[in-house]
């Protein structure tokens, strides 16, 4: 009776491909969700944007209709696109010597207690003084117009890499700190295997931020400079629509800012994740 018992349960408990199976299917629809929801959400805001333009009647130099939009993005394509690669280059290169600066800055502070207190209020001055207040100066020390506009990026997406470094090299586990003394680890053998390593969550987080910020600077920073001509930006663009009443290519140009700002964002989550999915909590799926 007892054997009888235990062969009706091994019979009832599922095997291990059918628990892989519907674990695979149930990553499928969390995947098709997080695709379809967002798209059917902007999907719907745009549908209610045109029924609203074409119900009451606003002219297109008030508020433009998407369709109004999408012409111009696709008229003014020639001259939109290399704005968009002016930005494009100037937020991407503003953040890679923002990385470089931040992570080395914040690694040359951590060496020492009295360096963090002599150093670090100058990057505090740096990024709480006002862009747009120091950006005259730069543009009369810089050498042209556009070196001015990649230092401006680089100085507000240097301190949220720098901050969220500084506190990731200090948030080690004193334990594991004394785990190296004792076995009798070097300064940069512990900052090289320990400190960095558990410093990664926190660069992510800042890479995110600094990528977000690297982009609005560049555009604040082309609006102060008031740069124009043929090596302008998609901030030069907007205001050229704006002076000539041009509102769709203005939406256009927006909507590409956004696109590019979402891009941004959507490789710095990528990497982040690809970074810390197999080992770290803020990353791993819980299992209960």
């Amino acid at each position: 009776m007892r054997a009888q018992e235990l062969t009706r349960a091994q019979d009832k408990a599922p095997d291990s491909s059918t628990i892989v199976s519907s674990s695979v299917r149930n990553k499928n629809r969390d995947l098709v969700l997080r695709i379809l929801v967002p798209f059917f959400v902007l999907a719907t805001m745009v549908l209610i944007w045109h029924v609203g333009v074409t119900v009451s009647g606003v002219p297109p130099y008030i508020l433009p209709s998407p369709i109004a939009v999408a012409t111009a993005l696709f008229t003014d394509w020639h001259t939109l696109a290399p704005a968009l690669w002016v930005t494009t280059k100037i937020t991407l290169l503003s953040l890679l010597l923002a990385l470089i600066g931040g992570v080395g800055f914040a690694i040359f502070l951590v060496q020492s207690r009295w360096v963090e207190i002599a150093f670090y209020p100058i990057a505090v001055i740096l990024q709480v003084t006002p862009i747009v207040a120091i950006s005259p100066l730069i543009l009369i020390y810089a050498p042209s117009t556009q070196v001015a506009l990649l230092i401006c990026a680089f100085l507000v997406a240097f301190f949220p890499i720098l901050s969220n470094m500084v506190q990731g090299l200090k948030s080690v586990d004193h334990n594991l700190l004394n785990l190296f003394d004792l076995y009798g680890a070097s300064r940069w053998q512990t900052l090289l295997y320990l400190k960095l390593p558990a410093s990664l969550p926190y660069f992510m987080t800042g890479l995110r931020i600094g990528g977000g910020l690297a982009l609005i600077a560049a555009v604040v920073a082309e609006f102060a400079a008031g740069s124009a001509g043929a090596g302008s930006g998609l901030a030069f663009r907007l205001l050229e629509a704006q002076y000539r009443m041009n509102i769709p290519r203005l939406f256009a140009a927006l909507i590409l800012l956004s696109l590019l700002g979402v891009t941004i964002f959507a490789l710095t989550s990528l990497i982040s994740w690809l970074s810390l999915h197999r080992w770290h909590e803020s990353s791993l799926k819980r299992e209960n």
